[in-house]
């Protein structure tokens, strides 16, 4: 499967996540305006940003999927991780504003007991996400996504919130009022860790970050072939979920032009098979002795 069917692929998930972040959403602020929950209307307010979220994912996916044109020699890979970006903006923006509104019932003292419907709401909306956080993660690494695989990780986190309300509000059944509010804060400051997250490794990527185990594996996969005597230099960025991969490697000076071109093709389709490295730009150079 190539980069493009990929994306295609996981633009399932992305409207997965965006139609059961708008159904639970929906559910949850109702059912908490009407059984008086702040820890569920947190939780759903959490909802009602990843549904932003998914959706810049889905579009930053089929941004992805354009092919080369004649200012993008390289592809639009990159749109998802940009996508990643507005996303963990908006999150922060609401889980910030989670953070303050629950906040402020706590030091204002505005404390009321839940109905019971709405702890019911958050454990089953918790049994949902969890769902749906096994399907995007498994999507998620089968086409090396990793949007779709922080979409995951969010999922996940949206589980763990609702559980979190859950026990908030069956705290506030037994007079411990200020336990809704407090598992409130709790879920805006999981908004916040997540956008922070989201927004580390985009920037990551986007500034052409690479992980140095990684990149070890590769220059030992390089080193490993028989006609390459030693490596004067590895790099690697990523564009998009693709690396992108610069080597310069010593062969023996007296080959010729097609015996070094034919090494530099095992090299690159070595690393294509054991890397997932659909470009690799290889150069060779004499070897010396005194080197």
């Amino acid at each position: 499967m190539d980069q493009y069917h990929k994306y295609k692929e996981g633009e399932k998930g992305a409207w997965l996540s965006i139609i059961t972040y708008i159904l639970l959403a929906t559910v949850k602020l109702v059912i908490a305006t009407i059984g008086n929950s702040s820890a569920l209307r947190a939780d759903g307010l959490n909802n009602a940003t990843d549904v932003v979220a998914s959706v810049a994912v889905l579009i930053g996916l089929k941004i992805s999927r354009k092919p080369p044109d004649e200012d993008h020699h390289y592809g639009h890979f990159r749109a998802e991780m940009i996508a990643s970006l507005i996303a963990a903006f908006i999150m922060m923006m609401v889980g910030i504003q989670v953070l303050f509104d629950t906040l402020q019932s706590i030091l204002a003292g505005d404390f009321s007991q839940p109905d019971m419907l709405t702890a019911w709401t958050a454990l089953g909306a918790a049994i949902v996400m969890f769902i749906v956080y096994l399907y995007n993660l498994r999507l998620g690494k089968r086409i090396n996504s990793s949007a779709l695989q922080a979409a995951a990780q969010d999922n996940k986190s949206d589980a763990l919130v609702s559980i979190g309300a859950f026990v908030g509000i069956i705290g506030a059944q037994f007079q411990i009022y200020w336990l809704d509010p407090l598992a409130g804060a709790i879920v805006g400051l999981i908004i916040c860790k997540t956008a922070w997250d989201i927004f580390r490794e985009a920037t990551h990527t986007l500034t052409d970050g690479f992980q140095p185990k990684e990149l070890d594996q590769i220059k030992k996969s390089i080193h490993d072939h028989p006609d390459v005597l030693e490596i004067k230099d590895v790099k690697g960025r990523l564009h998009g979920n693709q690396a992108l991969i610069e080597a310069t490697i010593y062969v023996e000076p007296h080959m010729t032009v097609e015996e070094s071109h034919d090494i530099t093709d095992r090299i690159e389709e070595n690393l294509k098979e054991k890397h997932d490295v659909p470009h690799a730009h290889i150069h060779i150079e004499p070897y010396e002795e005194e080197q």
